[in-house]
């Protein structure tokens, strides 16, 4: 059987990670029929998108792949006739972000760009913005799958699917990456672990991880109390007290740095804000060095600076999943989903980020039941966060958002969580047009 050629239309195309995702695409041309990929950016990014176009254009040609390398600030036609829409952008950009950082840092609170008030101030700016997009979905690619890898991934997510028709998973590289870590620890190919996920996207734990049919759960947990590398180019390695992985008996994702240790990581942001400047800040830096390298018109590869960036493993989450439900494979895949009784104690339309089987139709999750007492208050106390700041981005609602800081566990008081709201309305007026009554 023929299948019809794919089109790609990427939202945010101009961004650095572009290049990995191309790269992705040429190495799976043989179950992918890509035939044009179309990236779209905003007026304020067409220097970094001209750059992107030009160096995906010269990849394509270095492999001599037979794909249409389109560019525009035209959305519309981008999505019209796609049958994947991959959303990765960030509105505001880095330096919008950098604000998202600070602002927490000024009340002695965790400052990072998808958990905690950054994450909230992110998703305020993105929920209006991918709902937009979502509209022209439904009316110019209504068949299209959207991939969602913009953060905060589970938020966004939920939003999509609580207020459009759109067919969408969001998707992250975390879950990869512990895979992917995991299996250098225990000097094992990959393919050979099969690790259970359930929780949500950046608060997500490998509950079981086996190897060849052996639980090696235990084992793991030993490890990464030992110093073995269990982190992120963007998360400070603040080592894991063995005691406390036993007793909690699931593989936390590096991520829980900021719920489990929170002293120790608000003391090294803190530290690094005031030396080498947020993460933010520092990103600005690589991107600008990116850049610089995309614009070499010798460069037709995927530089390995890239990796300092954070996005490791992006192509292989992304594009892992169109093959999955392109070639209706029914593979698992770690994805975020709507919940659907597969954490019993969460309500059937909360997004949650889990292993589920992907093929034609799209993610359906593998149940996990009732989660252990040492997980279960958490997951209920952030997603209750995160279905306030929904409700808070999608009607410009202050008293939801209040509500939805309160409730996070990063916030420590009403005073603070006021205060830090107050700060992110201001700051973000130009980008949060629901909030101007």
């Amino acid at each position: 059987m023929i299948k019809s050629p794919l089109k790609l239309a990427i939202i945010g195309g101009g961004s650095s990670y572009t290049p990995e995702l191309v790269e992705g695409v040429l190495k799976r041309l043989e179950r992918l029929p890509v035939k044009e990929i179309h990236f779209v950016d905003i007026e304020a990014g067409q220097e970094k998108l001209d750059i992107i176009e030009a160096l995906a254009r010269r990849m394509v040609k270095k492999v001599g792949a037979d794909i249409t390398i389109k560019a525009s600030l035209d959305r519309r036609a981008a999505i019209k006739d796609a049958d994947f829409v991959m959303t990765q952008f960030r509105v505001g950009g880095l330096q919008a972000r950098a604000s998202d950082e600070r602002i927490p840092l000024k009340y002695n609170v965790i400052g990072q760009e998808t958990t905690g008030p950054g994450g909230f101030a992110k998703a305020l700016r993105t929920i209006p913005v991918i709902l937009d997009i979502c509209k022209d979905i439904e009316e110019l690619a209504p068949n299209a799958w959207m991939l969602n890898f913009t953060n905060p991934a589970g938020l966004v997510t939920e939003a999509v699917l609580k207020y459009t028709k759109v067919k969408t998973i969001g998707l992250c590289n975390v879950p990869v990456s512990m895979k992917m870590m995991i299996a250098e620890m225990m000097d094992c190919s990959p393919n050979d672990l099969s690790l259970e996920f359930a929780g949500l996207n950046h608060l997500i734990w490998a509950h079981r991880a086996w190897l060849e049919g052996k639980d090696i759960t235990a084992e793991v947990l030993e490890k990464v109390g030992d110093g073995a590398n269990f982190s992120m180019t963007n998360i400070f390695e603040e080592p894991w007290d063995p005691t406390f992985l036993e007793a909690l008996g699931a593989i936390p994702c590096p991520y829980h740095r900021y719920f489990y240790q929170t002293d120790a990581m608000l003391a090294e942001e803190k530290e690094t804000a005031l030396g080498g400047g947020t993460r933010a800040e520092q990103v600005m830096e690589t991107e600008q060095e990116l850049f610089m390298l995309y614009k070499d018109v010798n460069l037709d590869r995927k530089p390995e600076q890239l990796e300092k960036r954070g996005g490791a493993y992006y192509s292989d989450a992304s594009l892992d999943l169109v093959d999955a439900i392109y070639n209706d494979l029914k593979t698992i895949n770690v994805v975020n989903v709507r919940n659907n009784g597969t954490i019993a104690t969460l309500p059937d339309d909360a997004v949650i980020e889990c292993s589920a089987v992907v093929g034609s139709w799209g993610a359906r999750p593998l149940s996990v039941g009732q989660l252990s007492p040492a997980v279960r208050g958490l997951i209920h106390q952030v997603k209750a966060y995160e279905q306030l700041t929904v409700e808070a981005a999608v009607h410009g609602d202050y008293e939801k958002g209040l509500m939805a800081l309160v409730n996070n566990p990063l916030v420590p008081d009403i005073k603070r969580a006021k205060a830090i709201l107050d700060d992110i309305l201001r700051v973000n007026l130009d980008y949060l047009p629901q909030f101007n009554n």
